[in-house]
């Protein structure tokens, strides 16, 4: 049997808790942990290829979304990892010392489908990168390179810079994204100085359609929609966006809503792919799992979608039929004293 990523993503598919190389060893036949890990260190894998993977069953649709959000895969225990350093984790809400990466989803409101069509792997020690660098990045291979269409960016409050901003509405597409409630703001047209989001005084129609301001640092005469939106029972949000003509708060929290679209991939290519459980030291190594982790989710995704199931089930499934075989077959059966 000759080794290859192949073998490495059916491995991710079908293991449940133990995605290391040492495990994969013992599960092959005449390849040694040393045979894999040479080849981890001599190939590479990157967005890519996961891209000539994905573009193969991509639907895409001219009201889709671009969804833009990063996440960090944890690595308390492995401060030898060459890609791990300390940032902070939106799902942990404290600084980590793991791997920091930064997702492109696109989804498409027809056919309610999700793809990832690219990622960045935040390591500025070795680019000089910042997560604001590869969002940029990635918005302008979209267009470029993939040449694929939408209508409208979705991403969080940590991306609302005066740079996204303005490069989104130089390409004449739409964004919704929320401030955070101390950023400062002017709703008087210059008329008082600027106050905090929280700050701002909403009348009953500005509830119900927004209000118009300007964002500290942007140029003078750019002016943005801020709505005051519900974004769960207990969650409200500060949603802006480039379109003026919305007057809507149902449909703001309506695209707000759209944009957790990538909180359920992390959450998925977490717990189903072993995306974090990688723990070789190497960089090249840790960036082909993710690789591979990214190739997976996309695969049982799509399975998944073809056989009306969740990915949850299709991935469950593996370990039920694996019981249902056992109780029929047993490979250690028990007595009865």
């Amino acid at each position: 049997m000759n080794f290859n990523f192949v073998v490495t993503r059916q491995y991710l598919l079908k293991s449940h808790t133990n995605f290391t190389i040492t495990n994969l060893a013992n599960h092959l036949e005449n390849i040694s942990h040393d045979t894999i890990n040479r080849y981890l260190r001599t190939e590479s894998l990157n967005s890519e290829d996961l891209w000539r993977n994905v573009k193969e069953e991509f639907v895409s649709n001219t009201e889709a979304y671009l969804i833009f959000d990063d996440t960090v895969i944890n690595k308390k225990y492995g401060h030898n990892i060459e890609l791990a350093r300390r940032q902070y984790s939106g799902n942990e809400h404290q600084v980590v010392h793991g791997i920091g990466i930064v997702n492109c989803v696109y989804f498409n409101p027809q056919n309610e489908q999700l793809w990832i069509i690219d990622y960045r792997i935040y390591d500025p020690d070795t680019d000089k990168k910042t997560k604001i660098d590869h969002v940029e990045e990635m918005i302008l291979n979209a267009i470029n390179n993939k040449k694929i269409p939408f209508k409208t960016v979705l991403m969080d409050s940590w991306y609302a810079t005066q740079r996204l901003m303005g490069l989104i509405d130089n390409l004449g597409k739409i964004y919704y994204c929320p401030l955070k409630s101390n950023r400062l703001v002017d709703d008087t047209r210059g008329a008082e100085k600027y106050k905090k989001v929280q700050d701002l005084n909403w009348n009953e129609s500005e509830k119900k359609s927004g209000k118009i301001i300007k964002i500290k640092g942007f140029p003078r005469d750019k002016k943005v929609k801020i709505f005051w939106a519900t974004v769960s029972a207990n969650r409200t949000e500060y949603i802006v966006t480039n379109d003026l003509t919305q007057s809507s708060k149902d449909d703001v929290e309506f695209e707000s809503q759209t944009r957790w679209k990538i909180e359920e991939f992390h959450r998925e290519v977490k717990q189903l792919t072993g995306l974090g459980f990688c723990q070789c030291r190497l960089r090249i190594i840790q960036k082909n799992h993710i690789a591979c982790a990214m190739l997976v989710w996309n695969f049982l995704k799509r399975f998944a979608s073809k056989i009306g199931k969740s990915i949850y089930q299709v991935k469950h499934g593996l370990l039920s039929k694996y019981l249902t075989d056992q109780l029929k077959h047993p490979s250690i059966k028990m007595k009865v004293i």
